[in-house]
């Protein structure tokens, strides 16, 4: 169990993944597909890590600087979840393969099948 926890919260291995879900939060952000609203989350969260306001003032060493990161990465994280499940797998399978990126085709058949029914 300590070994778990311990790789965890290795830092090459947190850096790894901080890194991963602000790269998929920038295609998310590009995405015509996520609404706009949402779109204000990660921004609001970039927004504070810039303003001269603080919960913890970042004079304190190293927990001033901590909440930011956090607060920075919470916001990515919930607009992460909060964006539709089927555009963040596509986007996500297209960093993994090394895509570039292009926007989720909107030729895609739907969801549903268009039919009539009628009586002969």
């Amino acid at each position: 169990m300590a070994s778990r926890l311990k790789r965890y919260l290795s830092f090459p291995g947190l850096a790894h993944a901080a890194y991963a879900n602000i790269r998929l939060a920038a295609r998310l952000l590009r995405e015509p597909r996520v609404p706009t609203l949402l779109k204000a989350l990660p921004i609001l969260g970039f927004a504070y890590v810039l303003s001269p306001l603080d919960l913890l003032p970042d004079v304190l060493p190293v927990i001033g600087q901590i909440d930011d990161l956090g607060l920075m990465l919470l916001a990515i994280e919930a607009f992460k979840r909060l964006s539709p499940t089927d555009v963040v797998a596509y986007h996500a399978a297209a960093i993994a393969s090394g895509r570039r990126y292009e926007p989720m085709s909107s030729t895609a058949p739907p969801d549903f099948i268009d039919a009539e029914w009628r009586r002969d």
